[in-house]
């Protein structure tokens, strides 16, 4: 497997001398709905309390809990009173609601049928070009909102090297055989092959080689209404 150099490419385009490296661990367990109240609310006091860089004893001595009370708290051992909750809250600089985030929020999932995908028209959508809209969660809580579509083109579709958006998107080929556009490059793509850009640079099928096209474009942007 070509090493990926995350500043530039593989696949022979650029020397790739330097392995991505990725933060994110995608095997370790976190963020988890809590099912038990108490836990949940340990779980967010010892959170905010570390995303400050103060100590147990700090934050005990902020709000006249003691160490061994916090201690209990943070563990989920104990049910705290409102009182100590909006003393905790008012020392972490949160809302009280805060401290339920984990224990009430819900994480989506959406399963679509093969061939069950909605067909819908995108803003800018050209004459030929068939978007399946492959699924779609309203309130993310990542931050991110993402459009994962399976596209089809056939002898009707418009070539159009000129799309045009805000984010990320990543096509990943299915079918056929496509030259297309990014910014001043043109990539020869076939089945099996990716690719990842940033979408505000013009780009889109140029030249349709062999027909019918399918492939998979994911597309992600910010979520203006996360405030994030």
């Amino acid at each position: 497997m070509a090493e990926i150099d995350r500043h530039g490419s593989s696949g022979g385009e650029e020397p790739a001398g330097v392995k991505a490296v990725l933060t994110q661990d995608p095997h370790a367990l976190r963020d988890t709905k809590e099912n038990n109240l108490e836990i949940a609310i340990g779980h967010e006091v010892r959170a905010f309390r570390k995303k400050l860089g103060i100590t147990g004893a700090d934050l005990a001595s902020a709000t006249g809990i003691s160490l061994g009370m916090l201690s209990k708290i943070e563990n989920g051992n104990t049910s705290p009173s409102l009182t100590t909750l909006q003393s905790l809250a008012r020392a972490l600089g949160v809302p009280l609601t805060a401290f339920f985030r984990r224990f009430e929020e819900v994480r989506d999932a959406v399963f679509v049928k093969a061939g069950e995908g909605v067909e819908i028209e995108r803003r800018g959508t050209r004459a030929g070009h068939q978007y399946n809209l492959l699924g779609h969660i309203g309130n993310s809580s990542s931050g991110v909102q993402v459009e994962p579509y399976l596209i089809t083109l056939t002898a009707d579709s418009d070539v159009f090297p000129a799309f045009q958006h805000e984010g990320m998107e990543l096509i990943y080929m299915l079918e056929g055989e496509v030259k297309y556009r990014h910014g001043n490059r043109l990539y020869h793509m076939l089945p099996g092959d990716s690719l990842f850009f940033d979408a505000d640079a013009p780009h889109g099928p140029e030249v349709l080689v062999h027909l019918p096209i399918r492939f998979l474009s994911i597309i992600s942007y910010p979520d203006r209404k996360s405030g994030l």
